[in-house]
């Protein structure tokens, strides 16, 4: 009986091996990139996840038109998730679950990717920039997992130097969506505000994927507070600013990068006083190589207005083909990752480098602020 069991547990061995070598074969023999992506195309958080998915495939298309990469084409393999981390991690099971996924890419959100954080790093598959500034994908580093953005520690302390430095104010509110994306960033603010002397007036919350504020904003009027420090999404934030403005309520507002300030500004009724830190430049103000590459791949997908997000996309997928590049005939996912790891690249306007321990290749913060363009009849 003993010997039947360990012949039994034998071939369970062999037969797993073999799978799991079969798969890595299949997956570096195919013709076909396949990268999986589990972002928001439908619900208050859907123009991020398209945009990116747009900027991302413009590049592609473009690669794919000229032969690919070592012969091979790219293609997304896209699941909607809206936003919420649930259906994000049915998605990414569901991706895991196949053998023929090369890397995750252009995720979106720090709840989304929190969910995930332990079957992304259990597994060997590449998890390439995704759409957020949380620490916690930062440090310390993970193995496969590398991203294209600044951090959001790195954004909120360039607001709190904007707002305390430089336009002399204290009384400072923090309005916080009320998951791992509002205490991802509120540290942020929390640190820079510490580094000063200071600490929030008052810090308020809301739920993710609403748009709840009007209790928040009872709060912050009745602090008096002379700004806004807001964590959450363009909607629920362009909401806050108007009805402020409404009850004549007008303190200078914040926000970072996942804001998408395309979205928030379009949405603002009259002028404010808004600062939306950036991670990537306005690629209409932008003439370097890469930017004018850029928006010529855009126009030929037939998409004329551009902005951060849809470059931010195209800036992932071009790193990625740069990347794979270097594997040429020889791509695989081991491959993949090591010379992301090393990858350095200094060209078009461009400077990325991977080397440090964050495994960040940009670092670079600009300063949006909101112009009405409301036409005073």
């Amino acid at each position: 009986m003993l010997y039947k069991n360990f012949i039994l547990l034998r071939l369970t061995l062999c037969a797993f091996i073999c799978v799991s070598s079969n798969a890595v074969g299949n997956l570096n023999n195919q013709q076909v990139i396949k990268l999986a992506v589990s972002n928001a195309t439908s619900g208050p958080t859907s123009q991020l996840g398209i945009r990116l998915n747009q900027g991302a495939n413009a590049y592609f298309s473009r690669v794919n038109l000229e032969g690919g990469v070592a012969g091979k084409t790219i293609k997304i393999e896209h699941l909607d998730d809206g936003y919420e981390p649930f259906k994000t991690l049915k998605n990414t099971q569901k991706f895991l679950a196949r053998n023929d996924i090369f890397a995750f890419f252009n995720y979106v959100g720090t709840p989304t990717t929190h969910a995930i954080l332990n079957l992304i790093s259990d597994s060997e598959t590449p998890f390439l920039m995704p759409f957020t500034g949380a620490e916690f994908l930062r440090t310390p580093a993970i193995g496969n997992i590398f991203h294209l953005r600044a951090s959001y520690y790195q954004e909120t302390e360039q607001q709190i130097n904007y707002l305390v430095d430089s336009k002399k104010i204290t009384n400072i509110g923090l309005l916080i969506q009320a998951d791992e994306f509002g205490t991802a960033v509120e540290k942020g603010y929390l640190m820079a505000l510490k580094d000063r002397g200071l600490k929030p007036t008052v810090t308020t919350r809301y739920r993710r994927n609403t748009n709840e504020i009007d209790l928040a904003l009872s709060i912050l009027k009745a602090k008096n507070v002379q700004a806004v420090a807001f964590v959450g999404t363009y909607e629920p934030f362009a909401q806050l600013i108007n009805s402020a403005y409404q009850q004549n309520f007008t303190p200078f507002f914040t926000s970072v990068s996942f804001i998408s300030s395309h979205d928030l500004f379009q949405r603002l009724n009259q002028a404010s006083n808004v600062l939306v830190t950036e991670v990537m430049p306005d690629p209409n103000a932008c003439y370097d190589d890469i930017c004018l590459q850029f928006k010529q791949d855009m126009r030929a997908q037939g998409i004329e207005e551009v902005d951060q997000i849809l470059f931010e996309g195209y800036l992932n997928a071009f790193v990625f083909v740069e990347v794979a590049k270097l594997c040429g005939i020889a791509l695989s996912q081991s491959c993949f990752l090591e010379n992301m790891a090393n990858f350095e690249y200094n060209q078009k306007g461009l400077s990325i480098s991977f080397k440090d321990n964050a495994h960040q290749g940009l670092s670079s913060i600009f300063l949006n602020f909101f112009t009405s363009t409301i036409n005073s009849q």
